[in-house]
């Protein structure tokens, strides 16, 4: 059996609150092998979200070990964990984090070219009209609606086909139908770079496509369950 993609082994996660310490995750320990779709649910304040930071290094673990594709990223300093996901993740946010200031094509193309990919405007346009936004290249955030906004986040999120890719809400800022269209571009992108899906959801429509789900609880996990087996 192949080594799994993530893996976690005891995660801790303790931030600094006004009256002190929080402990948010507590001893996660955790496998999600190549080319599996994971979902993570849970009542809001579980720690769903701070678990798919600390999977792509965005919050570094406590306590405890996280690798990603075999790299420890707890002993990763901010420019290598930078580095790390320009080169192996896309991540998908809820409020899309797009620049303002930046055109959609600007948007995806960015990373591209501070990943020192050559053609990263030709490769950006693709993967804009691959998420049918051939006409909005050069619109701004503010020109375009939520639905629209998101694909170009999950185009910048495609365009250095990474081998993780962390969604954290992708559909709950969107309407029913929207939110429908960005869950099949999402695994349509899964598909088509073989990716492994890492996503937080509180929709039982977009975790019933998952391989397995996971249930956090007080950031512990209590309840898993198995869909499918990863193809």
């Amino acid at each position: 059996m192949s080594d799994p993609v993530l893996s976690l082994a005891d995660a801790c996660l303790t931030l600094q609150g006004n009256t002190g310490p929080v402990e948010i995750l507590r001893g996660i320990t955790l496998d999600v092998t190549q080319g599996e779709t994971l979902g993570m649910v849970g009542p809001s304040g579980s720690g769903k979200s701070s678990l798919l930071m600390v999977m792509g290094g965005l919050e570094q673990a406590s306590s405890g070990s996280v690798t990603a594709l075999g790299a420890d990223l707890t002993t990763m300093n901010e420019d290598a964990l930078a580095r790390f996901r320009r080169e192996n993740m896309g991540i998908v946010f809820q409020s899309f984090h797009l620049i303002p200031t930046m055109t959609a094509l600007e948007n995806v193309a960015t990373p591209l070219e501070l990943a020192g990919v050559r053609d990263a405007f030709g490769r950006a346009e693709a993967e804009l009209r691959e998420v049918g936004l051939g006409e909005r290249l050069h619109h701004y955030p503010t020109q375009m609606s939520g639905g629209e906004q998101q694909r170009v986040a999950l185009a910048r999120a495609a365009a250095p086909h990474p081998k993780i890719l962390l969604a954290d809400e992708p559909t709950g800022n969107l309407d029913s139908s929207t939110g429908e269209a960005i869950m099949e571009i999402l695994f349509g992108l899964r598909d088509r770079y073989g990716s492994t899906l890492v996503l937080v959801t509180h929709s039982p429509e977009l975790a019933a496509r998952c391989d397995r789900v996971i249930r956090l609880e007080d950031g512990r996990i209590a309840g898993e369950q198995l869909q499918r087996a990863a193809e």
